[in-house]
């Protein structure tokens, strides 16, 4: 017997194989009609999967109210557009073709090259494909017997793939739906009535696996749901995004540039996005001498040797930029963490239990050699600077001391604006091979991080798979104003890093034996790279008073006020603000609109009555015309919004500018 339960708690038991969507019929015909998927103990799986013979399994029914169908369903919509696409064109390759954020995309080999005028032909075709409603069939078969199906097809890709990429799968599965057929792990919807809406997005170019050295195909992205409401409500959030994109508000604002001169991912940081950086820097600083961090420095490469011991070499030798070889068979790395270094410098001389809990920052460089598809402006980088600690402290101390880390990672958001988070525990999965050290001290530390949480009142979600390969870790993923998840801060607990299998870290405790100590790793921002891009997003370039980098404008109505108004200047810069004056023979209004422009928060506009009272008009960026102020009165008015590092207003409008975003890739096959 079999028995399943549901999500009520209520259970039916089955003396016959069944799939979620017979269970589906035997509650009620309405229920089977809607049924486009299920979920058993947690993973989603096909309505036609078969469940066990007998025991107990947790299931889900998936309808068009549930989350997870989305992804099911452009799963299916993927599959529609490549057919589509194979009916339209001649020679068609197909490669891969699997969800993600927002939407799908399918990569495609052929000889017309698609662009946007392309896009209602195929959206088209589609319409003419789901009307026909043809069911998706799954289609289980050896090896051998799937080799020789994509022979016959003839998809090189897919040859290539079942030979390289699944050498190891003794069977593989199909899906087909009327003449077309495809390699696919799936799930699908049952039919392709239950797609509502569509729309193709975009065509960009793709390296096949992501490999340059591989052949370039064509990427078709798009998205679908099962209303044109989300459809239309989702393509006004890309519409606002292609507006707040970094890279485009970074160019325009003279934040950063990226020179090919000098490389991909390579930020080149200019004086105002310098400014803000710089800012971010000293407001973390605050934090760090609060809490009593002490401040190091260390070197850009070290020893391919330490980070061997690391463990960082051998686990993410594929991201990082190549051994530099040396004489007499030295070799170095650019320094892809910083942790290894912090630990040497924990480890230069002997340590009491006194000094503990001993806190390193630094701001430090770090490099991965990103592959170049997978590179984008700020967001995704190959050099970053990481607002990097480390803590060494006793098995007594852990709770306290990451308990610390969380409230300081809180802190930092919640000055930005950036409230709107979750906090994801990141735990080993027990069925993956890549992550180092006992079974028990993992339980261990996963325990401790769930136990801070709990006691702090902070909702977490425990994901397995998410850790270091050193340690568990909580990650914060906040939601800019668009909706979209960001992950930022991050806190790690390490027992691995000091065990006597790397660097055989120890501390002479109260008994006079050594002892070994925990480690923590904690970077509030994550990398200053990718925190600029999602802040020059989230605020649409208009930055709070205290991180604009020109924070006020003087604006003269004629040249006359000149001398004034330069008087003015320099008592702002001498109260601390960063100021500059706009002197151009112009009109007024034309000033107001090029400061307006530049997101500069505040203008002080100087005429004839300002002059005789010694005072500025004051226009604030948001709420407009402020009215006339006497100096001190308008100094400390900014003084005040500064000092409390206000936040007023996430930018809601439009800078009018604009490119095509991009989206995570997550693979499938």
């Amino acid at each position: 017997m079999l028995e399943v339960i549901l999500p009520d708690g209520s259970k039916k038991e089955f003396d016959h194989a069944v799939t979620p969507m017979e269970v589906a019929a035997d509650i009620g015909p309405g229920l089977a009609k809607a049924t486009l998927a299920g979920e058993i103990d947690g993973n989603v799986v096909a309505f036609d999967t078969k469940l066990p013979d007998e025991g107990s399994v947790n299931l889900r029914l998936l309808t068009k109210k549930d989350e997870e169908a989305l992804g099911v369903m452009r799963h299916s919509c993927a599959h529609i557009m490549a057919r589509a696409v194979m009916r339209l064109f001649d020679g068609v390759q197909l490669a891969f073709g699997p969800t993600i954020e927002g939407g799908f995309y399918y990569d495609f080999d052929l000889e017309h090259k698609l662009s946007e005028e392309d896009f209602p032909a195929i959206e088209a075709e589609m319409k003419k494909i789901i009307k026909q409603d043809e069911p998706f069939e799954r289609i289980e078969r050896s090896r051998e017997e799937s080799l020789q199906v994509v022979k016959d097809l003839g998809q090189q890709y897919k040859i290539e793939h079942i030979e390289t990429g699944l050498k190891d799968h003794p069977s593989m599965s199909f899906y087909q739906q009327g003449e077309f057929v495809d390699l696919c792990r799936g799930p699908h919807i049952p039919r392709p009535k239950a797609i509502g809406a569509y729309k193709i997005l975009s065509v960009a170019g793709a390296y096949w696996k992501g490999d340059s050295n591989n052949r370039q195909l064509q990427r078709l992205y798009a998205t679908a749901f099962f209303n044109k409401e989300d459809l239309e409500a989702h393509l006004t959030k890309i519409e606002e995004a292609k507006r707040r994109d970094h890279r485009v508000l970074g160019k325009q604002l003279d934040l950063f540039s990226i020179n090919p001169l000098v490389g991909q991912g390579l930020i080149l940081w200019s004086p105002k996005g310098t400014i803000i950086r710089n800012l971010l820097t000293e407001f973390v600083g605050e934090q760090l001498k609060k809490f009593e961090y002490l401040p190091v420095v260390t070197p850009n490469i070290g020893k391919v040797d330490l980070y061997k011991i690391s463990g960082h070499y051998p686990y993410y030798k594929d991201s990082q930029f190549a051994p530099i070889h040396q004489a007499e068979d030295e070799e170095y790395l650019l320094k892809p963490m910083n942790c290894p270094h912090h630990i040497m410098i924990y480890k230069s001389r002997p340590r009491s239990y006194r000094e503990l809990p001993y806190r390193l920052s630094e701001f430090g460089t770090v490099y991965r050699y990103e592959q170049s598809g997978e590179l984008n402006g700020m967001t995704r980088v190959r050099g970053f600077t990481q607002d990097d600690a480390h803590i060494f402290c006793t098995d007594e101390q852990v709770e306290d001391e990451f308990r610390k880390c969380i409230q300081m990672t809180q802190y930092v958001l919640s000055s930005l604006g950036l409230t709107d988070y979750r906090v994801r525990l990141g735990f080993r999965d027990p069925d993956s091979g890549k992550y180092v050290g006992k079974e028990a001290v993992w339980d261990q530390a996963e325990e401790a991080l769930v136990r801070v949480c709990k006691n702090m009142g902070i909702t977490a979600t425990a994901e397995a798979g998410e850790a270091a390969f050193y340690g568990p870790k909580a990650d914060f993923v906040v939601n800019d104003c668009l909706g979209r998840e960001w992950q930022l801060g991050t806190v790690q607990l390490d027992y691995n890093l000091p065990s006597a299998e790397r660097f055989d870290l120890e501390y002479i405790g109260k008994d006079n034996q050594p002892h070994r100590p925990v480690m923590i790793h904690r970077a509030p921002f994550g990398s200053l790279e990718r925190f600029m891009g999602v802040l020059i997003e989230h605020f649409a370039g208009a930055f709070p008073l205290w991180l604009a980098p020109e924070q006020v404008r003087i604006l003269t109505v004629s040249q006359k006020f000149d001398e004034y108004a330069q008087k003015v200047e320099k008592e702002l810069q001498a109260a601390g603000f960063r100021v500059s004056g706009d002197y151009r023979p112009e009109k007024i209004g034309a000033k107001i609109r090029a400061a307006q422009l530049e997101l500069i928060p505040y203008m002080f506009i100087i005429g004839g009555r300002e002059m005789e009272e010694e005072a500025v008009s004051v226009r604030d960026r948001i709420d407009g015309d402020l009215g006339s102020m006497k100096i001190p009165q308008a100094i400390d008015k900014l003084k005040e919004e500064m000092a409390n590092r206000v936040v007023r207003q996430v930018f809601k409008g439009s800078s009018g500018l604009g490119t095509s975003g991009t989206a995570t890739i997550s693979e499938g096959y």
